[in-house]
C-alpha cells in the first residue's frame, strides 16, 4: 500500500473580513480551498460559534477583566435574534485530487456593533484540522462610519440590550475637547472617538505630533440612490486654539470608499507641560 498526506491550499490567510455592512442587511464573500494531493478529500466546516462546548468556555473570565491585555476570544458579539452571524456553504462534502472547492460565507448582523467575529475550521476526515480562518465584520446603523483613535469599549458585549450613554456626559471628565462630526443627511452626532496624540519637544523646530481618523462610506442598496456622502468637522475654532489641525475639514466620500484625515497638534505658547 501507499501511505498519502492530503494536502490542501486556501485562498485566504488567517483572517476573513468581511468590512463594514447596514445592520440587518447581508453581504456574501468566497473562497476557494485546492486538494494539492492525489487522495479525495473528505471534509468538513465548523464554526466555534455552533460548538457544543460554547457554553462551557463562556463561563471563563474575559481577557479585559484578567492580566492579559490581549485578546484571546475568537468569538464575538452574535445576532440578537440568535442565528450566527456568519453562516458558510457548503457545510461538508468530497473534493477530488486537483479540483477545487468555492465556500461562500455570509455575515448577516441584526444591530450595531464592531466587533462581530467567529473562527471557522476546515476539517479533514473529521478530525485533521487543515485551515483556520478568522471571521470577522462590523456593523452600522447608518452608511457612514468614522474608526481611529484608543477604544472606549471592550471588544465582548452583553446580548441585553442597554439605552446608549449621552456623549455629553462622557466629555465632563478630564481634559478633553468635544470634536464632533455631522453627518449631513442625519444631523446626529456619532460616538465619542478618543484621540492621543504624545508631543516630544526636541530643541529644533517643533514637529507636531500627528494621528489620523478614517471616515468612510458603507455601500449599501438601501442608499444606492445616493452617489457621495459628506462629512464635516465641528467645534473648530476652539481646536486651533488649542494647537490641533485637521487635514479637511469638510469633503465628500463614495459609497465603498474610505478617506484617511490626519490631525495633528503642536502645544500652543501658554501651554503648562505639567
Amino acid at each position: 500500500g501507499h501511505g498519502v498526506m492530503p494536502s490542501t491550499v486556501c485562498s485566504v490567510e488567517e483572517v476573513l473580513d468581511m468590512g463594514y455592512v447596514i445592520a440587518r442587511e447581508k453581504v456574501t464573500s468566497t473562497f476557494k480551498i485546492q486538494n494539492t494531493s492525489t487522495l479525495t478529500l473528505q471534509y468538513s466546516v465548523q464554526l466555534d460559534s455552533l460548538s457544543s462546548t460554547r457554553d462551557k468556555d463562556q463561563q471563563r473570565l474575559p481577557s479585559f477583566i484578567t492580566s492579559s491585555l490581549q485578546r484571546t476570544e475568537f468569538v464575538g458579539t452574535q445576532n440578537y435574534n440568535g442565528l450566527s452571524v456568519f453562516s458558510i456553504f457548503p457545510t461538508e462534502g468530497e473534493i477530488v485530487p486537483g479540483k477545487s472547492q468555492d465556500f461562500i460565507v455570509t455575515f448577516s448582523p441584526d444591530h450595531e456593533s464592531l466587533y462581530y467575529s467567529d473562527r471557522l475550521k476546515f476539517v479533514l476526515f473529521g478530525k485533521k484540522i487543515a485551515h483556520v480562518i478568522h471571521l470577522k465584520g462590523a456593523a452600522r446603523d447608518h452608511p457612514m462610519f468614522v474608526e481611529g483613535g484608543v477604544p472606549l469599549d471592550v471588544p465582548i458585549e452583553s446580548l441585553a440590550v442597554t439605552l446608549p450613554t449621552s456623549s455629553q456626559k462622557a466629555l465632563k471628565a478630564g481634559n478633553v475637547l468635544p470634536l464632533t462630526l455631522y453627518y449631513k443627511t442625519l444631523q446626529e452626532p456619532v460616538k465619542s472617538i478618543l484621540l492621543m496624540l504624545d508631543y516630544i519637544e526636541g530643541e529644533s523646530s517643533p514637529v507636531p505630533a500627528v494621528t489620523e481618523l478614517k471616515v468612510g462610506a458603507i455601500k449599501t442598496a438601501q442608499f444606492a440612490s445616493k452617489k457621495n456622502m459628506e462629512f464635516s468637522f465641528d467645534s473648530l475654532p476652539l481646536l486651533q486654539q488649542k494647537g490641533f489641525t485637521i487635514e479637511s475639514v469638510k469633503g465628500t466620500i463614495e459609497p465603498g470608499q474610505v478617506k484617511c484625515i490626519s490631525v495633528s497638534w503642536v502645544p500652543p505658547a501658554d501651554f503648562r507641560v505639567s
